[in-house]
């Protein structure tokens, strides 16, 4: 593996490797442009964080249920994006879907922009949001499918990494406009957001689209051709042809235990296969995302810091917002080394720390220079390891554990959960926060504490380690395996070797098989 690819890899013999042909630069540039289709959603997360301000423009300032409304209706929006999205990426293709997704979400942005009240912004940013639902669902799902086995975790943790940089962007635009009582304080960062759609719309248009959706529709050729450009390799190469060959045995041999409708991924039980199983997964490591409780950073952070007698709470926002850029990136090597299952428990205990300290400080020394700085130091602490672990992680694990017949509406359903909970943590939070209401201040990081103890037992008990394996493998091995012993399967057997003995049996032993796909191993 060369030495720029942060790369993982299990144990098994010389046969599994000839499966997936070695990474090149090339092929991994084109799976990490995809990566910045999360810049649709933090920069569109991060711009709207209201301000407490006295001087706001014209001396207005948003009530609870407006603050509530105009922060939560996106992830509304994106909720019902996520759902259909996984109907679309099935139909029309991943890339399409993307691309669509692109379409609507500047459709909502212009909106926003020519909006001079809430009662146009708001359905400004649920259209936005329908956008950012398509685009947060297919990307992780294209992602995860294109991206090499070895360096897949690195790839689609990038996703999280462009969330970062959009908000970090968001908090730059908004800290620059701050003093500008115009219409051009509101304007010109919701007119930002439309850049980030048209270079990720246009620059798909020169990626391929992903391989197992072409053998989903039966379009073997395209596959081909599309696997020769992601991995820098003839389309008659032995690498293209095996893995090619592998694609198609694994996607037979799944459709001979399911089909692809949306009652097929509740199918199954609780059996370690069962697609139930891994869809409550999916949802639920989503859920448990947004119960670590770092979207309050980033939604009322700076709201939250004046409210609890922070000077400049601009600055802070943005000085957590570039902790959780910096960080992010040591995930790319972590997550293929130490795996995705150690990152989510000992992420999770690093958070639930912090946030028990910052609780305690700030409720027994509440308004004091010393709590307050207590907030800043473990607020960054904290943001280090969510940025680190469970940012990607999250999002890295449901992009794999999913068969190929379910996988774009498994991932689909994930997404919609992540995107559900943010909803209803974005909307209950000013209720829990602000002074003419739960007035919690610090308090409120008890109850993020709590959830980050849930998530060390989530991410224990249920989380399985799917590092180093194609997802074909991974299918394989979470019917073979519990999370607790998941780390230590080694790939064994292919799917296409087993087709075509099965296939040399039918014929009789004296048969050649001369078909595209059904070639001996080379």
């Amino acid at each position: 593996m060369p030495f720029w690819a942060p790369s993982s890899r299990r144990g098994g013999d010389l046969s599994m490797s000839r499966v997936e042909a070695p990474v090149t630069i090339r092929g991994y540039l084109m799976c990490v442009f995809a990566a910045f289709g999360g810049i649709l959603f933090g920069y569109d997360s991060g711009y709207i964080s209201p301000s407490d301000s006295e001087d706001a423009y014209n001396g207005y300032l948003y009530a609870t249920w407006q603050k509530s409304l105009i922060v939560s209706i996106l992830s509304a929006g994106t909720f019902f994006g996520a759902l259909i999205a996984g109907s679309f990426a099935d139909w029309i293709g991943r890339r399409a879907t993307v691309i669509l997704g692109c379409i609507v979400f500047s459709v909502g942005v212009a909106l926003q922009v020519a909006s001079t009240s809430v009662a146009l912004l708001v359905p400004g940013r649920l259209i936005a949001g329908l956008g950012v639902g398509f685009v947060s669902a297919i990307i992780i799902l294209y992602m995860s499918e294109v991206a090499p086995k070895a360096v897949r975790g690195a790839i689609v943790s990038g996703y999280q990494f462009f969330i970062t940089v959009g908000l970090l962007l968001a908090s730059v635009v908004d800290q620059s406009m701050k003093d500008n009582m115009t219409a051009r304080s509101y304007r010109i960062p919701m007119a930002i957001q439309w850049v980030w759609a048209v270079i990720l719309g246009v620059g798909l248009f020169l990626l391929p689209e992903s391989p197992r959706y072409y053998v989903k529709k039966d379009r073997l050729d395209d596959a081909a051709r599309a696997l020769s450009t992601l991995r820098g390799q003839p389309v008659d190469s032995p690498y293209i042809k095996d893995e090619l060959a592998e694609l198609v045995a694994n996607y037979r041999f799944e459709m001979e235990q399911m089909r692809a409708g949306w009652g097929d991924c509740f199918s199954g039980g609780w059996r370690p296969d069962g697609n139930l199983r891994r869809v409550v997964l999916g949802m639920a490591m989503q859920m448990m995302q947004q119960w670590t409780g770092v979207n309050f950073i980033f939604y009322y952070g700076t709201s939250f810091f004046q409210q609890v007698g922070l000077q400049n709470a601009f600055l802070i926002a943005m000085i957590t917002t570039a902790v959780n850029v910096a960080s992010t990136p040591i995930s790319f090597w972590t997550i293929e080394k130490l795996g995705r299952r150690m990152l989510l428990i000992y992420g999770a205990i690093g958070m639930l720390l912090c946030e028990f300290i910052i609780a305690i400080v700030g409720t027994v020394d509440a308004g004091s220079k010393a709590a307050g700085y207590c907030l800043i130091i473990f607020t960054c602490f904290y943001i280090f390891f969510f940025a680190s672990t469970w940012g990607p992680a999250a999002w890295v694990v449901i992009g794999e554990i999913f068969p190929l017949p379910i996988r774009a509406k498994g991932v689909a359903l994930s997404t919609a959960s992540n995107w559900f909970w943010n909803f209803v943590i974005g909307y209950i939070t000013p209720y829990m926060v602000d002074k003419d209401k739960g007035n919690m201040g610090s308090k409120v990081f008890f109850v993020w504490g709590a959830t980050c103890t849930l998530c060390v037992a989530f991410a224990y008990f249920l989380v399985p380690e799917t590092k180093g394996l194609s997802l074909e493998q991974v299918d394989r091995m979470l019917a073979e395996t519990t999370p607790r012993t998941s780390n230590k399967w080694v790939p064994h057997g292919l799917y296409a070797d087993k087709a075509h003995e099965e296939k040399i049996a039918a014929k009789g032993p004296n048969s050649l098989d001369n078909e595209h796909l059904e070639h001996s191993r080379v």
